[in-house]
């Protein structure tokens, strides 16, 4: 995709983090950006300082887990700016129980997060496409997804997230065999500097765990190291202009996803991963 001014796009989780970094850098871009989040205040926030900056947004309070949330932000998307033509499925929490086993996390673990991580991605692509195809214009679809989706051991989280990949290869195949004008990324990144290791702040009410609330995440230190969301934005940009499908903006994990294909093909046992001597990484100042 090369002319985005006058263009629309939809950016779920879009009040902080990467998906408010996604809107800035694609409204910069001449975009109208429809700001989709389920947190209000932050949400208002970010398109009073989009509007402030002379950007052509508007909020929409959304909750990606309901595809009657998401079927409505695309008709109101629809109605403000007419024409949809990039879709960013970017909401995602992490939480859970830290350290409990698979068979150990509760049915309300798995819900939330596969609520949100993979069933909020499909339930835009559900909402969306059609509209999309319909119309005909030139368009592209970015799938957050995570280098957790390219390497194993990163509980119900990853699990999510290696879904939210296949799902990706899967839209990219689907559209090409029909021959859209709508093409398809998967963005892979590493750490970056978000809130998502305090997602449990909007958890659901009904799926609340009370032994989650308030608690301290192994990985809270590394993402204050992370990489910049704007930098991502940009990579992000660059590859929508150049059809990159795979976007993978932390080279310095190429050397473990590589490890895990070697791993695959010796048929072996699955590759360990070490979080601790990925803070030891950052700490030697590696961009992770």
């Amino acid at each position: 995709m090369k002319n985005f001014d006058g263009k629309t796009a939809v950016v779920t989780g879009a009040a902080s983090g990467m998906g408010r970094a996604f809107a800035e850098r694609f409204a910069k871009a001449g975009m109208n950006v429809v700001l989709a989040d389920i947190e209000k205040d932050a949400l208002d926030r970010a398109v009073t300082e989009l509007r402030q900056a002379e950007h052509n947004v508007i909020g929409v309070v959304t909750n990606t887990m309901l595809r009657e949330s998401v079927t409505a932000l695309a008709d109101k998307a629809t109605a403000e700016f007419g024409n949809i033509h990039m879709l960013f499925n970017n909401a995602g929490v992490a939480g859970g129980r830290p350290g409990a086993a698979i068979w150990e996390a509760p049915d309300s673990d798995w819900d939330w997060v596969m609520g949100v991580n993979f069933w909020g991605v499909l339930y835009g692509l559900q909402a969306f496409i059609p509209r999309m195809l319909a119309h005909g214009e030139e368009g592209h679809i970015v799938n957050t997804a995570s280098e957790a989706g390219l390497l194993p051991n990163f509980g119900i989280y990853g699990i999510s997230k290696h879904s939210v990949l296949s799902l990706s290869e899967t839209l990219w195949s689907d559209l090409k065999a029909r021959g859209a004008n709508v093409s398809a990324s998967v963005l892979c990144p590493g750490i970056v500097r978000t809130n998502i290791d305090k997602a449990e702040r909007n958890r659901p009410e009904e799926l609340a765990d009370a032994a989650t609330a308030g608690v301290e995440r192994p990985i809270s230190g590394m993402i204050q190291r992370g990489m910049d969301p704007a930098n991502v934005a940009e990579i992000v940009f660059e590859s929508v202009t150049n059809d990159r499908f795979y976007i993978l903006p932390h080279p310095t994990w190429d050397a473990m996803v590589r490890d895990r294909v070697e791993h695959i093909l010796a048929r072996g046992a699955p590759m360990p991963f070490d979080f601790l001597e990925l803070s030891k990484r950052m700490d030697a100042g590696e961009q992770m």
